[in-house]
């Protein structure tokens, strides 16, 4: 069975791509690099020829407002009508935890854009909605960088690994379409600050965690709702100490 995943060569994408052809699936690892572009259209047509399933998992290079919601726009429209004229029969993406929650941050106001494209088209599709994955927590540790300290919110989180994402994804793509979503997380909720304070302390930082209930988690005020996910959702296996010891 030909899949393609856009995104292929990105965090999650290479191991989803590693997944499905270990499982003996002819996979396509699309990307600006291998010349398939979403923005443009360029090489999207002869990408999906064949193809029954596409995982889209691509991201907005830029994370400025109006840039992040151009990007998801034009990609999904233009990815949707390539999957409809090649006769896709699932599209499978990738989204986050609480998007609908988080529309103070242009990030999250592009991801929502994103899913409403793919509910309004008409190739069937699932759409994984998964926690923040650990491998970001130096980035989230750095925005809320003020000298030696880090302000971070008290708020609940359930993070994942990326491994286990892939996981979640690959099952999903090779699933009948679910024509709705599901989520996934981490097998532990903690604060976002403690769990920040052990990534630094694992790595050696001097940096200190400032619990501060008013700090942003990229332009959005949290709560114990915000990034966590509800009843039923799917959980992986691997345990922020777990995950640690594979990136030493």
């Amino acid at each position: 069975m030909k899949i393609v995943v856009i995104g292929g060569s990105g965090l999650i994408g290479s191991k989803v791509v590693v997944n499905l052809r270990q499982l003996g699936h002819e996979v396509l690892a699309a990307s600006p690099n291998s010349g398939v572009n979403t923005i443009t259209g360029e090489g999207l047509d002869a990408a999906l020829a064949g193809a029954e399933i596409v995982v889209d998992l691509a991201n907005s290079p830029s994370f400025a407002d109006q840039d992040v919601l151009d990007f998801f726009t034009t990609s999904g429209r233009n990815l949707l009508a390539a999957e409809k004229k090649a006769g896709v029969r699932h599209h499978v993406a990738l989204s986050v935890v609480g998007t609908e929650r988080l529309q103070d941050s242009g990030y999250f106001r592009g991801k929502l854009v994103q899913e409403e494209l793919i509910q309004a088209s008409p190739v069937p599709y699932t759409i994984v909605r998964s926690t923040q994955f650990f491998e970001f927590l130096g980035g989230i540790a750095q925005s809320g960088t003020v000298g030696n300290d880090v302000h971070m919110s008290p708020a609940l989180v359930q993070p994942i690994s990326s491994g286990d994402i892939a996981a979640a994804v690959t099952e999903a793509a090779l699933a009948p379409a679910l024509n709705g979503m599901f989520e996934v997380a981490g097998p532990e909720r903690i604060s976002l600050a403690a769990l920040v304070q052990r990534y630094l302390n694992a790595r050696n930082d001097a940096r200190t965690v400032v619990i501060d209930a008013d700090a942003a988690y990229f332009g959005v005020r949290l709560d114990d709702g915000s990034l966590t996910p509800g009843d039923g959702a799917r959980l992986g296996k691997a345990t922020f100490e777990a995950w640690l010891a594979t990136q030493k």
